[in-house]
Order: C-alpha cells, then structure tokens, then sequence
C-alpha cells in the first residue's frame, strides 16, 4: 500500500492571496487558507488563529506553508494542530528577528500613525522594499497592494509588531538572501536563496523541490 499523499496548506502574506502561489509545483493535496475578516480591529492573534485553524482537520498530517506574516499565522495555528509541520518563507519566529523600525513602533504605538494606504500608493517604493526586478512581478505585486484591504493591513501590522513569537517551534525555513523587510531572516534559515522578500514567486521552482523534497523525506514507508 502506497503512504498517503502530502497535504499542504498554504497561508499568503500580509494582504495577499492565492496569487502569490500560482507558480508553485507541489505533490499532493493543496489547500490556501485565505485570510478572514478581523472580528474587530482588537481580535487577539490567537482568536483569529482558530479561526483559521477551523479549515484545518485535527487528526490531519500536513504543512503549514506560511509566507510572511502568514508564517505567524502558520505558527500559532500549528499550536493548535499538533499534526502539522510549519514551513515559514520570508517570515520570522520571533521580534527579535524584526527590523529595529518594528521594535520601535512596538514601544511608541508609531504603526498607528502610518496609512495603511501608503505602500500602495507608492508602488515602486514598495518594488525596492520587496526586491522585484521582473516586471511581471511588479505588476503582481502591484494588483496584490491595491486590492489589500485597509482594515486588515491595520489589524495585521498591529498585530505583527506585538507578536510575542514562538522561537521554539520546529520549523524549516526558507529566505531570500536580499530580503530587504526582513534582512535577519537568513541567519535562521536552512535555505537560503537568491532573492528579496518576494520569493515565493521569483524562487517558486526551487521552492516547489524544497517543499516536495521534505514531503517525501517525512513520508511514512509503505505498507507491504
């Protein structure tokens, strides 16, 4: 008897959605887990982590592939599915690991006082910021920024910059070597591939045997 197939559930960025994993080549069955409304701007992380966590059976082996502040979603709801295995990409396990501008927004309450319309608005800042150079991905990235939605970019950045972290969890990493958010991230990382914060679109085929190489090595043995 063949071992099952791998299950994956895919979690985007801050703002994105399925978009991001058009280029991705995985075995197995694949699943993103788009993101919901905020309850209210004050959901805790946790709360809205169950949420999420609801499209998730308990008793189901799989990956949680999180990207970005994805990654932190892909984190806390592993806390609840203890099956799961969590792949974060061009995302972090704790605030040590932020940029100091997010530490000192997490001491001063500074997020509150940016637009959550600002990157959108400038789209080649938020090109640099992101380490695009094709332009296809530019206009990816572009559609991404303006159809985000405020109130969940406000929710989300709040909730980024107080996130405690989970910098025991087991997790396999990838990052892009020029990540320009999250410039700490390769350090932490096992693979570490040429790229900014955007890899998962730019890096999607090394990516895809990354993820199918791990499948296959956690992979119970057949049953004769």
């Amino acid at each position: 008897m063949a071992p099952s197939a791998a299950v994956f559930y895919l979690i985007p960025g801050l703002g994105a959605d399925e978009r991001v994993f058009q280029f991705l080549r995985l075995p197995g069955a694949v699943h993103v887990l788009r993101w919901l409304p905020p309850q209210t701007l004050r959901e805790p992380l946790t709360h809205y982590a169950a949420r999420l966590a609801a499209a998730v059976p308990e008793e189901q082996m799989c990956w949680l592939v999180g990207v970005s502040f994805g990654g932190i979603l892909a984190l806390e709801v592993a806390q609840l599915r203890p099956l799961a295995r969590v792949v974060l990409v061009s995302s972090f396990a704790g605030p040590g690991e932020l940029p100091w501008v997010a530490g000192l927004a997490r001491a001063t309450g500074l997020h509150r006082l940016l637009p959550p319309q600002l990157l959108p608005r400038l789209p080649r800042v938020a090109q640099w910021f992101f380490g695009v150079k094709k332009e296809s991905e530019y206009r990816l990235l572009r559609q991404i920024l303006r159809d985000t939605d405020p109130d969940f970019t406000r929710w989300a950045i709040a909730q980024l910059v107080q996130w405690p972290g989970r910098p025991g969890a087991p997790v396999v990493r990838i990052h892009g070597t020029a990540d320009r958010l999250l410039p700490a991230g390769p350090m932490h990382s096992q693979h570490r591939l040429p790229g900014g914060h955007l890899i998962i679109v730019s890096q999607a085929a090394e990516i895809s045997r990354i993820l199918t190489r791990l499948a296959a090595e956690a992979a119970p043995p057949p049953i004769s």
